[in-house]
């Protein structure tokens, strides 16, 4: 038995607290001779035996009472196999987290925990002689049987990969296979428990819940949970990847796995093509997000490549794969009467450079008939659309276009995507709508990936609408009304701006916000163009379409054929080059706590056994603190029950024993 705060077990010296009280009593009473007593000490002395042994178990349930309540505030942990306490099942289905932070090493240990994993389930099917054993991967998600526990750590199923996992969905698939399966069944689900695959707040969990309570002979559910201190491990990302003339834009973030404020120098590795370069990096803070060009040789119109970090707590992580195609202009529309506002829309988003950038001014009724498949962003500074002009809009949000749309000068009763405009506002003499908040994280007034904020408080209005509907905020005036809104549609996203960039409205002409909104969008937008050349596992478009056969491209690492579907890296898929990278999921680092796991599995009787160990010699550990809580209130009952009077026949008197 191991205990998580072994300090707490000095409290079994209070274990010995009700002892010295029985002694200092006996000490403190006189023995004086008195002739009456000795026809009382005759009478009771054929009892005293009876007294005495009552009194040493009152004691005794004191102490052991005291005992117990000190080990359960010293966590104790019972070491033993998964099937601990419940006898032999006919079955096992095995639900194994592949995802890639199941690849994190814990602290002062050499074994990933898919590998613990697997090592302790070993451990324990041996124990199980004649136990069937399915085993249903987060990768695949599919059922197989395995024949032998020794083959646990050699199959392509239980291999690492860069993928994520759906822990309810896997539930749900064990809970299909075991209506099918009579018999007395086991799920054991073996995960980090990291919250992102866990997902606690999906409402498929109150299925799972349902399906396995409603099955003929509900299984017991045992969850082993991989915990305990990662080892040291920063992780690296590619946020995007756009191409810009001859350049190859990449936005990536460096995350550390704890918060530290010691500045750390990493060596960053690009290859590109084949050729590799490796330059410093300076990493402050838990999370360093940078950009980085690289020069596209000359004639080689696709390419692809890698950024890799130095191995450390966990590989999966250390990559970042890239591929890019050839270059192509980038294009915006403008729809806006002739005016001041059309006039500094088009200087914003055309502000000029090798981007190749260009902004063509239409009419709303010409929208309809144009073709807006090498579009990025369309900068809308009229009333609503409606009918054709507004089913062309939606197909291009569904394309993966973005759509901002400013404050009209006309009224207007329209409404598009469940907005509307307010009607025009306008602010008391000499003072100013000024915008207050806005989401320094996410939206088009995001800040820089360097960390700096854009200076958005200076953006002051004597006029103003408000975006009405169900929309997400991105930034609210002075008075807490919106200014910024957004709702997506499919692939592309439409936001809302409260005012128009015309100094008899605001002062939104100016740089400091304009600017970024219009250049944000553009890039946003245009990332659909290289979206083609990036997907992530998991995801449909990391599969091949009909047809197609996969190869992988890349030298980084070791992949393994059978498990190339599940890996990160460059692959082709007929004529196809398509970078896979993991989820962005894997990189957060919040575990899902006890009382959220709780109610994940309400109702489902599980047993949780808490992994802390760092090597395949360690044993799985049970936390059983509860246990010594309800001895405690047992000894504490008992003790009471003893120290009732005991209940006289009338007429008959007993001496009153002393106090023990």
């Amino acid at each position: 038995m191991s205990f998580l705060q072994p300090l707490l077990l000095w409290g079994l010296l209070a274990a010995s607290i009700p002892i010295i009280i029985h002694l200092l009593n006996r000490r403190r009473h006189k023995t004086v001779m008195w002739a009456a007593m000795q026809f009382l000490l005759k009478a009771t002395r054929e009892s005293r035996g009876k007294k005495r042994l009552r009194h040493i178990l009152i004691l005794t349930c004191r102490a052991l009472g005291v005992a117990a309540l000190a080990t359960a505030a010293a966590r104790p942990l019972i070491s033993g196999v998964l099937g601990w306490g419940g006898g032999q099942p006919d079955l096992v289905v095995l639900i194994l987290d592949r995802s890639a932070s199941m690849e994190a090493t814990p602290k002062g240990g050499t074994i990933p925990r898919r590998e613990l994993a697997l090592e302790r389930i070993r451990g324990a099917l041996a124990d199980l002689d004649g136990t069937r054993l399915v085993l249903i991967d987060s990768a695949s998600g599919e059922p197989q049987d395995v024949p032998s526990p020794d083959v646990l750590d050699r199959i392509s199923s239980t291999a690492a990969t860069d993928t994520g996992a759906d822990i309810s969905t896997l539930g749900a698939r064990a809970a299909e296979f075991l209506l099918e399966t009579p018999g007395r069944a086991e799920v054991w689900i073996a995960s980090d428990l990291q919250a992102t695959n866990w997902q606690p707040d999906n409402d498929r969990w109150a299925s799972v819940r349902a399906s396995l309570a409603g099955l003929p002979q509900p299984p017991k559910l045992r969850v082993l949970m991989l915990g305990g201190e990662a080892a040291t491990n920063q992780s690296i990302r590619l946020l995007s990847s756009r191409r810009s003339g001859d350049q190859l834009v990449l936005d990536i973030e460096i995350a550390r796995g704890e918060d530290s404020a010691e500045i750390l120098s990493l060596p960053l590795t690009v290859t590109l093509n084949g050729v590799r370069s490796t330059s410093n990096v300076t990493v402050a803070g838990q999370n360093y997000r940078f950009r980085k060009s690289l020069p596209i040789p000359p004639n080689e119109e696709t390419g692809y490549g890698w950024l890799s970090i130095p191995g450390d707590g966990n590989l999966r992580d250390n990559a970042a794969f890239f591929a890019y195609g050839p270059a192509r202009p980038v294009k915006s529309l403008l729809v806006a009467p002739p005016g001041e506002a059309a006039d500094y829309l088009t200087i914003a988003a055309a502000p000029g450079g090798k981007d190749q950038r260009g902004v063509e001014r239409v009419d709303p009724a010409q929208l309809g008939q144009l073709d807006t498949d090498g579009i990025a962003a369309i900068f809308w500074a009229a009333p609503l659309p409606a009918g054709e002009t507004a089913e062309a809009l939606e197909r291009f949000l569904g394309d993966g276009g973005d759509l901002v749309l400013f404050a009209p000068r006309e009224e207007s009763t329209a409404e598009f995507l469940g907005i509307r405009w307010s009607a025009v506002q306008e602010s008391d003499a000499d003072t100013f709508f000024i915008l207050d908040s806005w989401d320094h994280d996410d939206g088009l007034l995001r800040d820089g990936l360097d960390g700096t904020p854009i200076p958005a408080d200076r953006m002051k209005a004597v006029k103003r609408r408000l975006p009405e509907g169900e929309a997400a905020i991105l930034a609210r005036w002075d008075d807490g009304k919106p200014f910024l809104v957004r709702r997506v549609m499919d692939r592309g996203t439409a936001w809302f701006v409260g005012s128009q960039p015309d100094y008899t409205w605001s002062n939104l002409a100016d740089a400091d916000v304009l600017l970024p909104v219009t250049q944000r969008s553009i890039a946003d937008g245009a990332e659909r163009f290289d979206a083609g050349y990036l997907a992530t596992l998991g995801s449909r478009a990391a599969q091949p379409r009909a047809g197609e056969a996969r190869s992988r491209l890349d030298d980084y690492g070791a992949p393994a054929s059978a498990n190339e579907p599940y890996e990160a890296g460059i692959h082709r898929f007929g004529e196809r080059i398509l970078a896979l990278n993991r989820p962005a999921g894997e990189d957060d680092l919040e575990i899902l706590s006890r009382e959220r796991l709780n109610d994940v599995l309400d109702g489902t009787g599980f047993t949780l056994l808490e992994d802390r160990g760092t090597s395949a010699n360690d044993q799985v550990s049970r936390d059983v603190w509860r246990g010594f809580l309800i001895a405690m209130l047992c000894f504490l009952v008992a003790e009471a029950l003893l120290c009732l009077p005991k209940k006289q026949p009338a007429g008959t008197f007993e001496s009153r024993p002393s106090n023990a």
